[in-house]
């Protein structure tokens, strides 16, 4: 079991070096122990390319000839829950969820009394959309753009289909957004259109999805994948020969890792109705890692039946001790942080998985999954390549 390093070996630490180098903001987090925060300070450039999902050891194992490989200068841990929800708001506002209150898929808000999927910005219930207007998703997070932090110019290349999210678009502030189309290479394309623009410094901030989406649908370790870790290779290899000279600070990393899952290693809450009834509410989080909120005079029945039951499949902690132990940040919490991470987290083992449906949600089907704390899902890579002029 893994938990965040947050004194100099997470991507809350790679933030914190961006912001030195591009902006002289402190975070309130170490500089990344492994990265030159003075050659970062004055490259022309500095781009960051998410690649979600690409995991530390699945590079590792499966891809030591590779570009992005032979340029990592190691692996560093992503945040808690390792997962999308959680990992890309430390990205958009260069603060873990200690501070920016995000933690994981389903979220429970209490302060307007229902769980949300943050990223989509909908009601769990019904998937219906959230008005802006009406709540805006900095209300729930109390947290700024990483891109008016910064005293040089951003570049946002997001896919089109999320570039315009409610979502995205809070975390963009002052950043300039360039939608892409075309895949891979119109990310790449973009990636290279925001090196060349003007004259001054600038942080370019690239996502990329795929790697992720494939993961879900056919395993982590499934031919897919590795085809497509190929192509992402040979896209970035070429990328950067084009940008060779632009005095550019390419770094690459991920917002999680993956582990492969099985129908067998599926836990239903519905198939544990004795566990179901302690609950006063739908499990929140990450099917890796599920928060748990139990109705007060049903906390020992709770305990009792993950010990007694489920022992041999997860790990139960306390989420306060999570929280008393820094696992999701270090200093002062976000004010509404212990709302949402239940009563309990349970951390689930090997490459077991506990989902719950709502009316008219399907059950989940993923074969990659994330969230959790083992090796493979929390550690990513740190790649840099120096394209010094």
């Amino acid at each position: 079991m893994v938990f965040p390093d947050y004194h100099g070996g997470s991507i809350a630490n790679l933030m914190s070096s961006i912001a030195l180098a591009m902006g002289g903001w402190e975070t309130g987090y170490a500089p990344h122990s492994s990265l030159d925060g003075t050659r970062l300070g004055k490259a022309r450039n500095v781009v960051l390319l998410v690649v979600d999902g690409l995991g530390y050891q699945h590079l590792k194992s499966h891809a030591p000839d590779t570009v992005l490989f032979q340029h990592t200068l190691g692996s560093m841990t992503s945040v808690c829950p390792s997962t999308t929800a959680t990992a890309i708001p430390t990205f958009l506002s260069g603060l873990p969820p200690q501070q920016h209150g995000l933690t994981g898929w389903f979220t429970y808000f209490s302060e307007v009394g229902s769980v949300l999927t943050i990223l989509p910005y909908t009601t769990r219930l019904g998937r219906m959309p959230i008005d802006e207007r009406v709540l805006h998703p900095r209300q729930l997070s109390g947290v700024e753009p990483f891109y008016d932090r910064l005293s040089v110019e951003s570049h946002l290349v997001i896919p089109d289909w999320i570039a315009g999210s409610t979502f995205n678009r809070a975390f963009t502030g002052r950043g300039r957004l360039r939608p892409y189309r075309g895949g891979m290479q119109g990310m790449f394309k973009g990636i290279q259109g925001a090196v060349n623009s003007g004259r001054g410094r600038n942080f370019i901030y690239a996502y990329w999805p795929e790697f992720d989406s494939l993961s879900h649908e056919h395993g982590v370790a499934s031919p897919e994948v590795a085809a497509h870790l190929r192509a992402l290779d040979q896209g970035f290899s070429d990328m950067t020969a084009r940008i060779k000279g632009t005095d550019t600070v390419v770094l690459v990393t991920a917002d999680h890792g993956f582990v492969d899952t099985t129908p067998a290693q599926t836990i239903r809450l519905s198939d544990h109705p004795a566990l179901a009834d302690t609950l006063m509410m739908p499990l929140c989080g990450e099917p890796r890692l599920a928060f748990c909120y139990v109705h007060p005079d049903r906390r020992t029945a709770f305990e009792s039946y993950i010990n007694n039951e489920l022992s041999e499949v997860t790990t139960l902690f306390s989420s306060e001790q999570l929280l008393a132990d820094g696992v999701f940040g270090l200093g002062e919490p976000h004010p509404r942080l212990r709302d949402r991470i239940g009563h309990y987290a349970l951390v689930m083992k090997d490459n077991y998985i506990m989902t719950s449906e709502l009316p008219g949600e399907r059950p989940l089907s993923h074969i990659g999954v994330h969230g959790g704390l083992s090796p493979q899902e929390m550690y990513v890579p740190l790649i840099c390549m120096d394209l010094n002029g």
